[in-house]
C-alpha cells in the first residue's frame, strides 16, 4: 500500500463531536483525507467508523444499520430531546410501570414515522436545524416533516421506578433514526413526556463495539496506522464476484462487465480479481456488472 487508507473502528468518548474525532485522526496520521460514517452526539459514546484515504469514497456504501444501548427518562421533556438540553419537569409519573412501557414500545417496532429533533444536523433553508434553533426558530415555523424510519428490535434491559422512571433499552434500527426522537415519542405516547438520558452505539454496519478502539488508546499507540482495516473489510458480508485479468482491466476503465447468471448472486457485489485483490463495488443489472465505486491501483 503506497499511502494510508482503510477504516478505523473507533470508540468515541463522551464530550467530543464526531468531527473532533476526525480532527484527531487527521493530526495523528498527518492526512486531510479523513471522514466518518454516522454522526454521534457529543454526549454519546461508542462505535464511530472512520475512513482514511481512498476509503472515504466508500463511506456512502457502508450499511446504515445501527445498534444502540440507550436510557430513556420519563416525566421530563427537553428542547433537544435529551438530557443535554433545557429540561422541563413535565409530568412526574411514579405510577408508571415497566409493563406499561413494554406494551407501548411494541407500537414502535417496524416502520414508523419520526419527526427529527429540532437540534439536529438536518438542513433547512440552507442551514442546519440546530443553527436555526439557536437563532430562536421554533419547530412549528420550520414545518419539520416526519420521516419513515425502521426500528428492528427494542429490548428492555433494565427498569428503575420513581418520580422520573428510567428504562434501559437495546435498540436495533435502520439509517436515519434518531434515538432522542424515539425517547420523546414514547414519552408522549405514555402521556408523561420523555427524553434520552444516555446513549452508547454498539454497532454501526459491520463495525462492533467489542472490536472498537478507544480514541485515547488508539492515538497513544506506537503505530496508530496499524489499526487501519482494509477497505474491503467494510463489505465482507457482500457477495463477491471474481474477474479475469482482462475483465479487471476493463473494470478499472469504468466499463460494464457481462455477468454469468451464476455470478449475479446479489444486486450489489464486492468485485475482486482472480488473485483476491479488491477492485471496488458493483451492482448487477440486466446481466451486467456495473460500477458503483472503482478502486484504481494506488499510484
Amino acid at each position: 500500500m503506497g499511502s494510508l487508507e482503510g477504516f478505523l473502528n473507533l470508540d468515541k468518548p463522551a464530550g467530543l463531536t464526531s468531527h473532533d474525532c476526525v480532527a484527531v485522526v487527521r493530526r495523528v496520521l498527518r492526512t486531510r483525507q479523513v471522514g466518518h460514517g454516522g454522526t454521534l452526539d457529543p454526549a454519546a459514546t461508542g462505535v464511530l467508523p472512520i475512513a482514511v484515504g481512498r476509503a472515504t469514497r466508500f463511506l456512502a456504501f457502508l450499511s446504515g444499520d445501527k445498534v444502540y444501548r440507550a436510557t430513556f427518562r420519563f416525566g421530563q421533556r427537553s428542547d433537544t430531546d435529551d438530557a443535554e438540553g433545557q429540561i422541563q419537569v413535565g409530568s412526574p409519573c411514579p405510577e408508571l410501570s415497566r409493563e406499561q412501557v413494554e406494551e407501548c414500545l411494541r407500537e414502535f417496532v417496524g416502520e414508523i414515522w419520526q419527526v427529527p429533533p429540532l437540534y439536529s444536523a438536518i438542513k433547512r433553508q440552507g442551514k442546519k436545524l440546530y443553527e436555526l434553533a439557536r437563532a430562536g426558530a421554533e419547530a412549528a415555523e420550520l414545518g419539520l416533516e416526519p420521516r419513515r424510519v425502521v426500528i428492528r428490535h427494542l429490548q428492555i434491559l433494565g427498569w428503575r421506578s420513581g418520580e422520573f422512571p428510567e428504562v434501559d433499552l437495546e435498540i436495533a434500527c435502520g439509517p436515519g433514526t434518531y434515538i432522542r426522537a424515539l425517547a420523546r415519542d414514547v414519552g408522549e405516547k405514555l402521556g408523561c413526556g420523555g427524553l434520552m438520558s444516555r446513549l452508547r452505539r454498539l454497532q454501526s454496519g459491520p463495525f462492533r463495539s467489542e472490536e472498537s478502539l478507544p480514541l485515547e488508546q488508539w492515538q497513544g499507540s506506537a503505530d496508530p496506522a496499524a489499526a487501519l482495516l482494509p477497505i474491503e473489510w467494510g463489505f465482507r458480508s457482500w457477495n463477491s464476484v471474481f474477474l479475469s485479468p482482462a475483465e479487471a482491466q476493463r473494470w478499472r476503465q469504468g466499463q460494464a462487465i457481462p455477468l454469468d447468471p451464476a455470478q449475479a448472486t446479489a444486486e450489489t457485489l464486492r468485485v475482486m480479481s482472480g488473485e483476491g485483490e479488491f477492485l471496488g463495488l458493483g451492482h448487477s443489472q440486466a446481466g451486467q456488472l456495473k460500477p458503483l465505486r472503482v478502486l484504481l491501483p494506488d499510484p
